[in-house]
């Protein structure tokens, strides 16, 4: 049996998805990354930072937005700028976040895991944040009445199953985020 709340993580995805989109979710690595299989018979393979239990919550989210083609591509084919971004980098950033961070809150709330707001530009000091804030919990109530997409429904179910979390939250559950 695996050893700490990571790995259960990780088991719980290999559970849900391996079979069918021959993927792993793995830790330990410098930077998160999301990278395809280089051949038809290998595996793809989700990087978490470390052993980060929101980090590998996060790409998931990240994995479970991404369609078919995306999938295809290392880091789905998204850009990333490093932390110090300017303003226009930022806000850009922070339109391509706001899915899987509401996202990644519905999971940390399915395995009672604390959620917290990522800006991920620390550099840049600590700016005003709240308009994104509003905009991921704005997401993740509204995901409550649109539904979230069907890998994420699978993998949040499993996590409230594994966690004892929270397997249906309400729009009332998304009351305030934390930076």
């Amino acid at each position: 049996m695996s050893q700490g709340p990571h790995h259960k993580l990780e088991d719980l995805f290999q559970q849900c998805f391996f079979s069918e989109y021959r993927t792993h979710l793995r830790g330990a690595a410098p930077e998160p990354l999301y990278q395809p299989a280089s051949w038809p018979q290998h595996c793809h393979t989700i990087h978490y930072r470390e052993d980060f239990f929101a980090s590998a919550l996060h790409e998931v989210a990240h994995w479970c937005i991404a369609g078919s083609r995306r999938r295809l591509l290392t880091d789905y084919g998204y850009w990333y700028h490093p932390d110090g971004r300017g303003r226009a980098q930022q806000r850009q950033f922070e339109q391509a976040e706001c899915k899987p961070q509401a996202l990644e809150w519905h999971f940390a709330l399915a395995c009672q895991w604390p959620f917290r707001l990522s800006s991920d530009n620390l550099a840049a000091g600590e700016g005003d944040n709240s308009g994104f804030a509003e905009a991921v919990r704005s997401r993740a109530q509204r995901y409550c009445s649109t539904g979230l997409p069907p890998r994420a429904v699978r993998f949040r179910a499993a996590l409230a199953a594994g966690f004892a979390g929270i397997a249906e939250p309400r729009p009332t559950d998304f009351r305030s985020v934390s930076a």
